[in-house]
């Protein structure tokens, strides 16, 4: 199994990306290893085990958990990982299969402090939030303090808010740059495959850019400072998510303990499309519409989200407002989602304390006042959210009920819905439509 990866990671060197991440049977086979190490192989399959296992829900996932569960629990044991180690490792898988195990070990004297540690800052444990809350009314000292963390939201003020002053390299694209551009229609077959994806960024001549964009992004990292993408009008199109993908693999951060995915990174456009500036906040990246007029290729900017303005060389060159200061907390957060997970399992977690509503987050300004009826698709969007409709620029949380995909983007949405670690997903396909998107009869 070991050469087979080794095999694959200079596969994938060779094309300049990281190895994909390790699939269900590879960590079948890491997880007889654990048991009989070879030696001088340890630190690497330790760091496998650590940094190249999907989390959430994927199958890789599933087999990672039960067999750190069964070490906790006594049930195996590996000359590698000791039971406190085993629920570290537990802790870092965002949610899913690892929750039930966590929830658990609150009741055992050992090890329930450092489980209740774990679930603290675990974001993603949906029902189970139930079984926290039971053991909790019985007493259980490590679930009460597992209550009150998410009341109080340490799992949000833990994180470093979003600097004053942000110091970063422009990488322009002049013009319009639309989804297609950062994720080529011709390569939607790799899209599911976001390091290998990226490489199609840009792919296809912009009038602008001189040279290969990648090797340029890369280039200008070398300047120390965060690269951040800046285009007269930027994301216009429907390839919103996998274009976002691109951008942050070449621009985001490293997201610890998960392999093949980043999160944050800068966007600045004149204008950028609504869907696209949607999903780049989803993703915990800072959009920020404002003139880019005096912006050039290599130039180093200081942006101040705070202040609202952009400075090049002690000069000031363009001045914004952000869209909402709930921007703020997303970026703070990891993005739109998490922030919207968190805040409602904060707001439980208080309703269940008997506590008033958390002051700590921002709020998104409220809409102005009208007596005018609601156009039909204010009326569905609102009777999504409890609403009767809902106003321009009004924020709501609409409760989603399907999520559809086509061809080209199934699988990536598949992985995003992985991501959530939502145990609870019942999916249809409905093969005659796949076929025929695809060209193929019921023959084929």
């Amino acid at each position: 199994m070991l050469q087979a990866y080794r095999k694959h990671v200079q596969e994938r060197a060779e094309q300049g990306i990281v190895p994909k991440p390790l699939s269900a049977e590879q960590m079948t086979e890491l997880v007889d290893l654990f048991k009989n190490p070879p030696k001088g192989e340890e630190d690497f399959i330790l760091d496998l085990i650590t940094n190249r296992v999907p989390a959430g829900v994927d199958q890789a996932a599933y087999v990672k958990a039960a067999f750190l569960s069964a070490i906790a629990k006594g049930e195996t044991t590996s000359p590698l990982i000791d039971k406190a180690h085993a629920v570290k490792l537990l802790g870092t898988m965002l949610g899913g299969y690892n929750i039930e195990t966590l929830v658990k070990l609150l009741e055992d004297d050992d090890l329930g402090e450092l489980a209740a540690e774990q679930l603290k800052h675990t974001l993603l444990v949906f029902d189970a939030f139930h079984d926290v809350a039971e053991l909790s009314k019985k007493g259980n000292a490590n679930a009460k303090s597992v209550i009150q963390s998410w009341a109080d939201a340490e799992w949000f003020t833990s994180k470093e808010p979003l600097a004053e002053k942000i110091t970063l390299t422009v990488f322009m694209v002049p013009g319009e740059t639309n989804t297609d551009d950062l994720s080529p229609a011709q390569d939607a077959w790799s899209r599911p495959d976001i390091p290998l994806h990226a490489l199609a960024m840009l792919k296809n001549p912009k009038a602008g850019i001189d040279g290969n964009p990648l090797e340029i992004i890369e280039d200008l990292k070398t300047k120390g400072h965060p690269v951040v993408y800046v285009g007269d009008v930027v994301g216009t199109g429907s390839s919103r998510k996998s274009a976002t993908n691109s951008v942050l693999w070449l621009m985001g951060d490293d997201i610890p303990y998960i392999p093949n995915k980043r999160d944050g990174g800068f966007c600045l456009g004149g204008k950028i499309a609504p869907i696209f500036f949607n999903t780049m906040e989803d993703a915990g990246a800072l959009p920020v519409e404002l003139d880019v007029s005096k912006m050039e290729m290599g130039d180093i900017i200081d942006l101040y989200p705070y202040a609202g303005k952009v400075e090049k060389n002690g000069e000031v060159i363009s001045e914004f407002s952000l869209k909402t200061d709930v921007l703020l907390d997303e970026v703070r957060a990891g993005g739109r989602i998490p922030l919207i997970i968190g805040r409602g399992l904060t707001t439980r977690a208080r309703e269940f304390l008997g506590l008033p509503t958390s002051d700590i987050f921002r709020l998104p300004d409220p809409v102005v006042a009208s007596d005018k009826g609601y156009t039909l698709a204010q009326k569905m969007v609102g009777k999504a959210c409890g609403l009767e409709g809902v106003r321009p620029h009004q924020y709501c949380e609409p409760k989603m009920t399907t999520v559809g995909s086509q061809d080209t983007t199934g699988p990536m949405t598949r992985d995003e819905l992985k991501d959530l670690a939502c145990l609870g997903f019942f999916c249809r396909f409905n093969h005659a439509v796949i076929l025929s998107y695809s060209g193929l009869s019921q023959t084929d």
